[in-house]
């Protein structure tokens, strides 16, 4: 298997694939380039993404191969709806689209206070219909999971059900929070840190994911 549980928790799996391992070790690198960075970020969100959506829904259809007709199978219904939260979410939605090019994106915008470290939201833009859609919200890191769990709930309260979230480095807190706050949420972790610092960054972590994949530290 490419994922495990993390502990007893339904619904939270750290990933296993020594792929993912290595790129996180890539990016935790002070002087890995911005280029790389982002390169990297998205190489690894399609590996997270593909192990994130075994479950989508199926439909035969027919089609003609060059020897015969045939019935084979498509994703069935509504396609996805990739909603990164700004704006590190962005560095990884290249990364969910190569697997799944009609995608719909939608954005939501969320900063972080600098003293209380709480998020506050400023854009909430969602693909309709959303409650028809299997939603997975992207971010880079999971810290206090205040954001992630902002987030989500602003999409339930537009109609989102089925909600996956994805990010590649998570700290405990961060994970316990959002687990605590959406249980019926699937969260996928390509690695969970030791804990936050004083100043709410995840350690070792890898710096500031947003500062690392624009190029504005």
């Amino acid at each position: 298997m490419s994922t495990i549980p993390y502990g007893p928790e339904d619904n939270v799996f750290v990933q296993e694939h020594p792929l993912i391992k290595h790129k996180i070790t890539m990016i935790r690198d002070k002087n890995t380039g911005t280029n790389e960075f982002r390169k990297i970020i998205e190489e690894i969100a399609m590996l997270e993404g593909f192990e994130a959506l075994n479950d989508l829904p199926l439909e035969d259809v027919e089609v003609e191969t060059p020897i015969e007709k045939c019935m084979s199978p498509v994703v069935a219904g509504r396609k996805l709806a990739i909603v990164p939260i700004l704006r590190a979410g962005l560095g990884m939605v290249s990364g969910i689209t190569s697997l799944v090019p009609s995608a719909k994106i939608g954005h939501i915008g969320l900063y972080r206070d600098p003293v209380t470290h709480e998020p506050h939201e400023y854009y909430c833009k969602l693909p309709s219909p959303i409650e028809e859609r299997t939603i997975v919200v992207l971010d880079p890191m999971l810290a206090t999971g205040g954001s992630a769990s902002d987030a989500i709930r602003m999409i339930k309260e537009k109609g989102g059900k089925q909600i996956k979230f994805i990010c590649i480095i998570a700290a405990p807190e961060g994970v316990e929070r959002l687990h605590k706050d959406h249980p019926d949420v699937q969260i996928y972790i390509g690695q969970v840190d030791r804990q936050l610092n004083e100043n709410a960054y995840i350690c070792p972590g890898l710096g500031d994911a947003g500062d690392r994949i624009f190029g504005t530290k």
